[in-house]
Order: C-alpha cells, then structure tokens, then sequence
C-alpha cells in the first residue's frame, strides 16, 4: 500500500488490508488533524481492501466529522463499490459521483 498527497487529498494504492492498516490509519489521521474542508481520497489505483482496510476508511471518516471535515470518496473501484452497497455504507459516506449502477443490486 502506498499512500501519498497532502491535507487536502490523498492518493491510496496496492492494498489496504490488515498488514498496513496501521500506517493507513497514521496517514489519513495526520491529513484530517492538519488541514480544513474536505478531504478526499482517491481510491482508484487501490487493487483490494479487507475488512481492516474498510475500517480504517470508516475511522477516518469519523474522525474528519470531529474534525468538522467531510471524507470524500473518489475512483472507488467497482468492486468496492458493491461491498459498500452491500454493507449500505454507500449511504454514510461520501462519494464523488455517487456508486454506479453495476455497483447497485438488480430488482
């Protein structure tokens, strides 16, 4: 997992999973407690997360409205988009350009 950007956006790459968690957590809280307005972090190189990686987004995305911040979601790959639609944590968070309709179960 990479991750680079400043306080007002973020760029996360590879994998966020349980292995790099911590760091992911450490960056993200440093960029929230740093800077105003929204941040958005831009997911569109990331390859997979698991469930600590899902953690770490929500975390943060706490912490941003304690910060009287906004997460912002962008480039959620489709594959993520469905486990949020799933998890319906697609409704917490935001996320530029909403979730695509191959992300939103057929009726």
């Amino acid at each position: 997992m990479h991750i680079r950007g400043d306080h007002a956006e973020l760029v996360v790459g590879g994998r966020l999973d349980v292995r790099t968690a911590a760091d992911a957590r450490t960056a993200l809280h440093a960029a929230l407690d740093e800077g105003a307005g929204d941040l958005v972090l831009d997911l569109s190189a990331l390859e997979s997360w698991d469930a600590a990686g899902l953690g770490v987004i929500m975390g943060a995305h706490r912490r941003a409205g304690r910060c009287g911040r906004r997460l912002v979601l962008r480039g959620v790959p489709l594959q993520m988009q469905r486990l949020l639609v799933a998890t319906r944590l697609h409704r917490i968070l935001a996320i530029e350009g909403g979730i695509g309709a191959d992300a939103l179960p057929r009726v």
